[in-house]
Order: C-alpha cells, then structure tokens, then sequence
C-alpha cells in the first residue's frame, strides 16, 4: 500500500508548499532539485539497472534504456522540461496547456512501473515528485486558469504514478515485456536525473551547498 500513497502524498505535499509560497516572487529550488537527481540516478544505478542487466542481453537491455531517453526527449519537446523543474511561470497564461498536461501524464505513469518489485525506488519517485510538483503548482495558482481546471490538473497528475504501479502489479504482464519497460523507465530516469543535476548549477562554478546536496542523495541512496 506504501507503493501507492508515497507517490500521491508526495504530490500532496508539493501542491502545500506551491500553497504556502504562491505569493512570493521566487522559491528557490536548486538545492532540493539537486538532491532528488542524485538521489534518483543513484538508486536507479544501485536498484533498477542492476536486475533489467540480469533478466535481459546487454545489448537488447541497452536499446530499451535508449529508447526510454529518447522518448523523455520526445515528451520534453511538448512539456518544456517540466519533468525536471524547467517551467516558466506567467501570470497571462490563459490557455490550458493540454501538451505538458499529457506529457507528463505519461511521464507519471511510466515512472510508476518499477516501483511494483522495487520497493527502494519509490523513494526515488518520492523525492523527484516534490520539487515538480510544486513548481506545476506554482505555474498553476499564478496562471489564469479557473480552479475546475486546476483541481483537474492536479487529480490526474497526482494518481498517474500509483496508477502505473497498479497496472504493473495487476496486469499480468509477460516477464520480458515488463523488463523492457524498466529498462525504458531507466532511460527516463537517467535522463531526468542527469538534467536536473547540469540545470541545478551556474554554469561551470562549484557550489559547496549543491555539492554537499548530492552527496547526501547518493550517501542515502546507497545506505536505504
């Protein structure tokens, strides 16, 4: 059950903190940005790659791991880098984004998918679903949308990752179809995280605080 309400309590919990700070001009994410890339790419090298390497050839496994990078590149094109905290906040947006609403839907819902025999990895959609989901918040309550539409937004957003899980748990798949998903899954992650931890900085310049942030992802990661 803990599969399930992570995901959604983590949504939660970035729609509270968009909440709380709808009002100020910035909110300053970087170092939480930079923490949940590394702590994401960490456990997907530490939990996920290790058993899709296992089950599948080397080759075929990274083709699906491909394959999943270039469709989260395909999924960028339409939701802007959203998936990894690249969104622009303005207040004269009137038209629903109906591209990075489906976006990343189908970002939420793949990610989903591992969790049903990776319990660790829940943690890593965990802590990558707050940032994200704060700052869509936050591009919501300041756009001029009505609040149906937020509230819509919002509901499906929150429930595409445990939905992912359930139907990983509950459809029977067959074993090799399953591993392939990962395996694409793993390419998104890879991507995200990636992204997340070249964006989160200021050009080449070596920051103390950010550096200590992903240490700490990769130290706990590992140790989980």
């Amino acid at each position: 059950m803990i599969n399930y309400l992570l995901p959604i309590a983590a949504v939660l919990l970035g729609i509270f903190i968009a909440f709380l700070t709808r009002g100020k001009k910035t909110w300053n994410t970087k170092l939480l940005l930079s923490f949940s890339g590394s702590f994401l790419l960490a456990l997907t090298l530490f939990e996920l790659l290790p058993e899709v390497y296992e089950h599948m050839s080397s080759k075929l496994t990274g083709l699906f791991i491909m394959c999943g990078i270039l469709l989260q590149i395909v999924l960028e094109v339409f939701s802007k880098g959203a998936e990894h905290g690249h969104i622009h906040i303005h207040k004269e947006v009137t038209v629903f984004p109906w591209l990075l609403f489906i976006s990343l839907c189908i970002h939420s819902f793949l990610e989903g998918f591992p969790i049903h025999n990776h319990n660790d990895m829940v943690y890593g959609v965990l802590v990558h679903k707050i940032p994200i989901a704060t700052l869509v918040s936050l591009f919501l309550f300041r756009s001029g949308f009505n609040k149906v539409k937020i509230i819509g937004f919002l509901t499906i957003f929150t429930i595409m990752t445990p939905l992912g899980t359930l139907v990983s748990n509950t459809a029977n798949l067959d074993p090799q179809l399953a591993y392939s998903i990962n395996a694409m899954v793993i390419g998104i992650f890879l991507h995200i995280s990636t992204t997340i931890l070249f964006e989160s900085g200021d050009g080449h310049k070596f920051h103390l605080s950010k550096f200590i942030a992903i240490l700490l992802g990769v130290g706990i990661a590992f140790f989980i």
